[in-house]
């Protein structure tokens, strides 16, 4: 299977100059370290990870991917593109199967291979993974606010934090078919949360939601960074 790991952003909410923000540590290993033993935990193993700020860290880092038991490609944008610009820039790696999206500065142990099995049974264009701000270990993650009704469809997604509308949160995980790729232009940036999964909803295209019971922490701030070592150091939740 193939994942893209979007690794890109500028981490300015943590005041970050020194790396990017995917490669700060996380009890000895980078966010994104995290992220790829996730992948290779499930047999994902051929990654594209996009890069912007100061990419050769990123780069000289990991490598290849071999010393993980990977195979990793990189994806330079000089511009950002936007979460899912990033996937429509890099669209000739992926196949006809269905593929995973991770962003690289979250931290979760979300199981990756019970949420492809629960895509491939609804036949969705896209599963969004999501979780229970109320019951999950989570950072208060500013991530998109998901409705859905009894059978895990979405009914909404609204981007961003302010909104008073209360529901599941994006956990930064998805599984897509390549169909999704159709959907996402390729003369401008565009994201998933702003663009593309409310197209598909608006078009009727089944969009599913997975609801995870694992902590998300978004690697947003110092605190959330705390957050995360003591999970790793408890052995995770």
């Amino acid at each position: 299977m193939k994942a893209l790991i979007l690794a890109a952003g500028l981490g300015k909410r943590l005041g970050l100059k020194d790396l990017p923000k995917p490669m700060y540590e996380i009890n000895g290993k980078p966010i994104l370290e995290h992220n790829i033993l996730l992948l290779k935990k499930h047999n994902i193993e051929d990654i594209f990870i996009n890069l912007h700020y100061m990419p050769d860290v990123i780069k000289n880092y990991f490598g290849d991917g071999k010393k993980w038991g990977v195979n990793i490609q990189y994806s330079y944008e000089k511009e950002l593109q936007g979460t899912s610009g990033a996937l429509k820039k890099i669209e000739d790696f992926f196949t006809r199967e269905s593929f995973f999206v991770i962003y690289g500065d979250n931290y979760t142990e979300i199981d990756l291979t019970d949420m492809m099995g629960f895509h491939k049974i609804n036949n969705a264009i896209a599963t969004v993974g999501v979780f229970d701000p109320e019951k999950s270990l989570n950072s208060r993650i500013a991530g998109g606010i998901v409705t859905i009704d009894q059978n895990n469809n979405l009914n909404s997604f609204i981007e961003g934090s302010r909104t008073k509308i209360k529901g599941y949160v994006n956990a930064g995980v998805y599984v897509l078919e390549h169909g999704i790729l159709d959907f996402i232009p390729t003369e401008r940036p565009s994201d998933f949360g702003n663009d593309i999964f409310p197209q598909l909803l608006i078009k009727g295209f089944p969009v599913k939601a997975y609801l995870t019971k694992s902590f998300v922490i978004a690697i947003d701030t110092q605190d959330a960074l705390d957050v995360a070592s003591r999970v790793v150091e408890e052995g995770g939740i």
